[in-house]
Formats: structure tokens, C-alpha cells, sequence
């Protein structure tokens, strides 16, 4: 149980300190007032009528199902933000997901939110589900549906119908998933029709509330086409899918009822093989994770040592630097994180002097900055964590490879390409947090979204693109310029300041973690102080997961 504890040299008085405290938590101050909105759905009319139904709301049906005095942790609350605004937004993509322990086990609930617009599939809500369902099957987890949905909001159903990542995919995850042995469990509590009536009938058990209606085509869509009339409880109710189609498993009388019996459910699974990754008793980190505020700086113009945030994560604060003194500017090494054995790799934000390689002169890198040694180092790193199956944490504050005639001729690319190599064909989960920036091919060789975290997570400080904001404006107003020019336009240096404004604006609010949180590029916004838990949560999900395919990297380059 012994190791190396990270010992902080942090003055937790200083201003420097407090100011970034004081950032930060404004920063969080406002996330969280925005996600208490999102959080209301359609609104309180929406919810007050269904209410009126007799049907709680997606999120009172969430409360009751977990297990008393857990946490529903959510993912994707930011999905759509900002989005669809012309047809009156989609909060959270009108559908909620997260995992969650029923009955002691750990699952994933996706759950329509009928107060958005009768619950329907926007395109992001298709691909939220998605999102929901592949994190189930990469760690297979077994999966809880709380069906209440109108189906596929027609007025974009061009986004949402036909396409790889659209609703039919849905269906076929289902398929796969139970093909896999992971469980699912459907209950219809509202309406579920056309397309969607799919869903629940490809999962394991299906439950069904009276006054639910479960079919292909509502009545009006029935007497359109084929001239019948008939009601909803006869073409499609509980007590007919009971009784006469045999359709369900369950017919319960309400939302409570219908609950307690998916809990029962749950409580009857049986338990599979686990993973093989090294588990020990958890424990806690030697300093304050709260501290996390005052040393974590998001200007980029500003130091800070990585391993002051690593100690506030892992367990007892220790970790067992790998080549410590080679490749600084990437930090490497073995630590336990809520007990699991965890390997991390993470830039590091201070600038370091170095002996360069041949002549031994000293240079100094920068902070965030991948040089060629710190990608040979990280790559290392990374084939041995999977020899020895160790899962991977990946802690993102990166501006990207390094550039210019001494980083060429010091076989950057190649490097680069190896470190790449070995992060895409690593078989053991990995789990990326961006906790400042995370720019251009930065971004790939700390596993992001293309290359298959098993989680993404990202602080409120998170920012990632090609390049960063300052970069990009000036680039893209260079261009402008030329543009104009060759056009016979000249600008004035009043115009010139106010294009760059205009460019740089945009372009940092696309690199905003809500905008990438709204579009599904990271599956949560963090507080930066709960770092720890969300990784636990994302590591114990992982576990449940007992295969971990052979280890094969191709031709590297060496």
C-alpha cells in the first residue's frame, strides 16, 4: 500500500491563489445557475400538466428509482444548449441520462422528458441516446428506459430519421445489446409510438402504466390511412398489450407501482464475471480537492505544476512518477484512484529547463507543449499500462506539438505518430478529463473524442480546437485582409481591430465547454473538486466489463 506521496509546495494565502479561486468558483457559480435552469424541463406549465395526467416527470421518476441517499450522475445535461431555438429549445435534448445505482447495481437510465415538447427525438436527442447506449455497451452496463415520447420531432425529422447516428440506431443498439447479455428494461409510462414502439419491445422486460399507449400509429394516423376508428386504450393500452397482444410483460397501475417494479427487476440480475484491473480498499488524497480552485490557472500565459492537481485526485496522494526527469512536459505515471490501480498521463503547465538531446546545451520547453520526448515517453507509457492492463487517465491542459526547424529535425512527427499509435489501439478503458486547453493534435494524443474514451469529462475552464482564440483570429484575420486587398479593399486600423474582435468572439465561444457539452463532444461539465468522484464513477462503470481484447499496435514508428 505504500508509495511516493506528492509533497505540495503550493502557498494557499497567495494571490495568485485566491484570484484563480475566485475565477474559478464564479465560473462554477454560473454553470450551476445555468444547469438548475435546464434542469426545469419545459417549464412549470409542462410539468404541471403532467402532473395532471396522473404522471410524474422524468426527473421525479429518476428520484424515485435510485437507491435513497445516492446521486443520480448525469450526463449530458448540456446536450442541445442553445440549440434549436427557432422551434422554442430543447433542454437537455428533452431526454435525461446518466448512471445510477437501482437495487445496489449500477445501471444507465435514459428517460424521456415529456415536459420538452411531448418528449420528442430533436437530432441531438437521437444522438444522445446513442451516446447513453455505447457507454452501456463499452462497459456493459445494464440499461433502464423510461419510456414517454410523441417520437421523431417531424419538423426536422430529416436530422433525426435516416442517418448512421440517428433514431433507427437506437433500435439496432438494442439489438447489439442484448446479443451481448446486457440487460435492459423498458417501462412505458406515457406515450410511445410510430417508430419508437420499437425500442421497448427489443428489451428483456417491458412494463407498461395504465393510460399508456404503445403503437405503430396513434388513432388519428389509423383513420387516416385506413379509414378505422378506434380509441387509444383499445389500439394500443396497457390492459390490450396485457391481455390480447401479449406485447408486455408487466401492467402496472401507476408511475410508484411501475417503479418498485423495475427495482425488483434489477434486484433478480445476476452478476457476471468483473474486470481484471487491480482493486484495493480506496483512500482519501492528503490535501483538499477544494484547493484545486486556487492552483489550476485557465490564462494561458500562466504556470502551474500538474502534480499539485494529481495529489488532489488520487488516492493518499501518491504517485509513482514514470521517468520522472525525461520528457517533462508530459507527466506519466501509476497512482489509485477510489482504489483502482489507474495510469495517468498529463501535461504539464510549468516551462522546464532541459539538456538538449546531442549537443547537452540547455533549452527551455513550455509548459502544455508535446515535445519529442515527452511523446516518446507518453507512448511508452501507454504500451505499458497495457501489458500490464492498467486503465489510463488522461488529464488535458495542452497547446499542442511543438513547432519549428529543431522540433523537425528532432523527428516531431514521428513521435507524434507513435504516441497516436499506441493511444488508438489501446485496449484498456480510458477516461479523459480536459481541464484547461486542448488544442489541435494536442487534443488527439490526449484521447479525445476520436479516440474512444470510454468518458469525457471537461471543467468549466475546458477550451478546445484546432487552435486557440488568439491564434485563430489573427489567422483568420490575415486572411480577411488578403482577401480585401485583392479585391482593390483596404482597412483601416480601427476596422482591422474590429474585425479581430468580431473573429476572435466567435471563435472563443466555440470553444466554449457548453458548446462542446451542447453538441455531445464531452459528456459532462465538472466541478473541478468533484474531479475525483466523477473518475470513480467512470472506473467502477469500466469494471463491469471483463473483456479486454489483445494488445496489437501495427508498424511503429521508432
Amino acid at each position: 500500500m505504500s508509495g511516493t506521496v506528492i509533497e505540495t509546495q503550493v502557498d494557499t494565502k497567495s494571490a495568485a491563489f485566491e484570484n484563480n479561486s475566485r475565477r474559478m468558483i464564479d465560473r462554477l457559480t454560473e454553470i450551476k445557475n445555468e444547469e438548475e435552469q435546464i434542469r426545469q424541463g419545459g417549464g412549470a406549465k409542462a410539468i404541471e400538466s403532467q402532473h395532471k395526467k396522473g404522471r410524474l416527470t422524468a426527473r421525479e421518476r429518476i428520484a424515485k428509482l435510485i437507491d435513497p441517499k445516492t446521486e443520480f450522475f448525469e450526463l449530458g445535461l448540456y446536450a442541445a444548449h442553445e440549440m434549436y431555438e427557432e422551434w422554442g429549445g430543447a433542454p437537455a435534448a428533452g431526454t435525461i441520462t446518466g448512471l445510477a445505482q437501482v437495487s445496489h447495481r449500477r445501471v444507465m437510465i435514459i428517460a424521456n422528458d415529456a415536459t420538452v415538447k411531448a418528449g420528442a427525438f430533436f437530432p441531438m436527442t437521437a444522438k444522445k441516446v446513442i451516446r447513453a447506449q455505447n457507454i452501456a455497451i463499452e462497459n456493459r452496463i445494464p440499461t433502464i428506459y423510461l419510456v414517454d415520447s410523441a417520437g421523431v420531432f417531424l419538423p426536422l425529422q430529416e436530422d433525426v430519421f435516416p442517418d448512421t447516428d440517428d433514431f433507427g440506431r437506437v433500435f439496432r443498439n438494442n439489438a447489439v445489446m442484448s446479443a451481448m447479455g446486457i440487460s435492459q428494461i423498458t417501462a412505458i409510462m406515457g406515450m410511445c409510438v410510430a417508430g419508437g414502439a420499437y425500442l421497448p419491445v427489443m428489451c428483456d422486460h417491458i412494463l407498461m402504466t395504465e393510460g399508456s399507449g404503445l403503437f405503430l400509429a396513434g388513432p388519428a394516423l389509423v383513420q387516416a390511412a385506413i379509414g378505422q376508428k378506434t380509441s387509444a386504450e383499445d389500439l394500443g393500452g396497457a390492459k390490450m398489450h396485457a391481455q390480447i397482444s401479449g406485447t408486455i410483460d408487466f401492467r402496472e397501475p401507476d408511475d410508484p407501482a411501475c417503479i418498485n417494479r423495475i427495482r425488483a427487476l434489477i434486484d433478480k440480475i445476476g452478476h457476471r464475471p468483473s474486470a481484471p484491473f487491480n482493486h484495493k480498499p480506496a483512500r482519501a488524497p492528503a490535501y483538499s480537492a477544494e484547493e484545486i480552485y486556487g492552483l489550476f490557472s485557465s490564462e494561458s500565459s500562466k504556470q502551474y505544476d500538474m502534480r499539485e492537481i494529481i495529489a488532489r485526485i488520487v488516492d493518499a496522494s501518491q504517485f509513482e512518477e514514470y521517468r520522472a526527469e525525461y520528457g517533462q512536459t508530459l507527466v506519466c505515471g501509476y497512482a489509485r484512484i477510489g482504489g483502482w490501480a489507474v495510469g495517468i498521463v498529463a501535461n504539464q503547465k510549468k516551462n522546464v529547463t532541459v539538456a538538449a538531446p546531442g549537443t547537452g546545451e540547455k533549452r527551455l520547453e513550455f509548459g502544455g507543449v508535446i515535445y519529442t520526448e515527452s511523446a516518446d515517453k507518453a507512448a511508452r507509457f501507454i504500451l505499458d499500462c497495457n501489458q500490464n492492463l492498467v486503465p489510463l487517465i488522461f488529464l488535458h491542459d495542452v497547446n499542442g506539438f511543438m513547432v519549428g526547424k529543431e522540433a523537425e529535425w528532432s523527428g516531431i512527427i514521428r513521435a507524434g505518430a507513435k504516441m497516436v499509435n499506441a493511444l488508438a489501439n489501446s485496449v484498456v478503458p480510458k477516461i479523459a478529463v480536459i481541464c484547461g486547453g486542448s488544442f489541435g493534435a494536442g487534443h488527439y494524443a490526449m484521447c479525445g473524442k476520436a479516440y474512444d474514451p470510454r468518458f469525457i469529462f471537461a471543467w468549466p475552464t475546458a477550451r478546445y480546437a484546432v487552435m486557440s482564440g488568439d491564434s485563430a483570429a489573427g489567422t483568420l484575420v490575415e486572411i480577411k485582409i488578403k482577401q480585401l486587398e485583392r479585391e482593390g479593399k483596404k482597412l483601416s486600423d480601427a476596422e482591422k481591430k474590429e474585425l479581430h474582435e468580431s473573429i476572435r468572439a466567435t471563435y472563443e465561444r466555440q470553444t466554449d465547454s457548453r458548446y462542446a457539452a451542447a453538441r455531445l463532444w464531452v459528456d459532462a461539465i465538472i466541478d473541478p473538486a468533484h474531479t475525483r468522484e466523477a473518475l470513480i464513477e467512470a472506473l467502477e462503470s469500466a469494471a463491469l466489463n471483463p473483456h479486454v481484447a489483445e494488445f496489437k499496435t501495427g508498424v511503429l514508428q521508432t
